[in-house]
């Protein structure tokens, strides 16, 4: 009898790195080859946002909860601005992370469509917690990302016409 999962094993996502001081684009890259036992070798172009910063991006494919493993593996470098998705798959929300220096790592479950989803439980908890509107909403818009989404955007732009590099992840 053949055993059905209801659980994608594996979904693809994207990692943005949008600004790296070129001291630490080599580590960035050995960060991702060892997250994802796959040799990393980013085309990295200048960030047009922040002069002298560096600004690469990767399209990747591994198991459901590689986006949280290398947003841990990116982290540790403060000075990085960096976004990482990972799509939703059958039976898995997809997720988003975006660090910011300053602000720190951010993460919230994403929907099919790329919309940030707040989860019923979290909605009742941040309305008991806050007392008048001005609270919740200060409290939604934190769950939203809404900061790291300001911080972010002038980078994001910075990236019209950069090359894309894949990566796989083996599985197996």
């Amino acid at each position: 009898m053949r055993t059905l999962s209801q659980f994608a094993d594996l979904t693809t996502g994207v990692v943005y790195i949008h600004s790296s001081p070129t001291a630490l684009c080599p580590h960035v890259e050995w960060a991702l080859s060892s997250t994802l036992d796959a040799r990393a070798n980013l085309k990295w172009s200048a960030q047009d946002a922040a002069p002298g910063l560096q600004r690469a991006t990767v399209d990747w494919t591994g198991p459901v909860g590689t986006g949280s493993r290398l947003a841990n593996a990116l982290r540790e470098w403060s000075a990085l601005r960096f976004e990482i998705t990972e799509n939703a798959s059958d039976g898995v929300d997809g997720e988003r992370f975006s660090h910011v220096p300053g602000l720190g790592l951010w993460r919230g479950s994403m929907s099919a469509n790329g919309d940030v989803v707040i989860g019923e439980l979290q909605l009742r908890s941040l309305m008991d917690s806050q007392p008048d509107s001005a609270g919740l909403a200060g409290r939604l818009d934190a769950a939203l990302g809404t900061a790291w989404d300001e911080a972010l955007e002038a980078f994001r732009m910075g990236g019209a016409g950069a090359e894309v590099t894949w990566l796989h992840q083996r599985v197996g």
